[in-house]
């Protein structure tokens, strides 16, 4: 079976994220979404939080599941025996960064690789980022994550 690691902290999960996943079920026998614990990106939700938002969203999904992982990405994706890491690439904006891990990840486990995927065009400019800015202010982000989520951001921000 040919798993792989679709790793982000999805604070919180939006439909760009989706749409990577749904294109990394269609290239993969297996699809692990795995929340990274990163408090140094001060996340809005607890890593438990963002595997409860992400579980109703997977619904549709017969070789997807979930879980959180602390540590190395590549030291988790050799436990789970994953032979890639799959990451969405949104804009230029993104490939620097992601090119830099994906050098690194290979020095440091050559086993496994790392897939870019572009989601479709209508979420190259939304991020969990922007997302929560616009939801704090009171903003409608319905369009860019499900409604499970919406209602969580209400919440947390305060508004009904």
């Amino acid at each position: 079976m040919r798993l792989c690691i679709y790793p982000g902290t999805f604070d919180p999960i939006t439909y760009g994220h989706l749409d990577v996943l749904g294109r990394a079920t269609r290239l993969f026998d297996h699809v692990l979404v795995s929340i990274a614990h990163n408090p140094d990106k001060g996340p809005l939700f607890t890593a438990e939080q963002r595997l409860e938002l992400i579980r109703p969203n997977l619904t549709g999904y017969a070789n997807v599941s979930v879980t959180t992982f602390r540590g190395l990405l590549v030291d988790f994706a050799m436990e789970q025996h994953a032979v890639a890491i799959i990451r969405g690439l949104r804009a230029m904006s993104d490939f620097e960064l992601e090119f830099n891990m994906a050098l690194m990840n290979r020095h440091l486990q050559p086993a496994v690789e790392t897939i870019y995927v572009m989601p479709n065009e209508d979420y190259s400019y939304t991020s969990s980022h922007l997302v929560k800015q616009v939801s704090k202010y009171g903003g409608d982000v319905s369009k860019f994550v499900p409604a499970n989520v919406v209602a969580a951001l209400r919440t947390v921000y305060g508004f009904k």
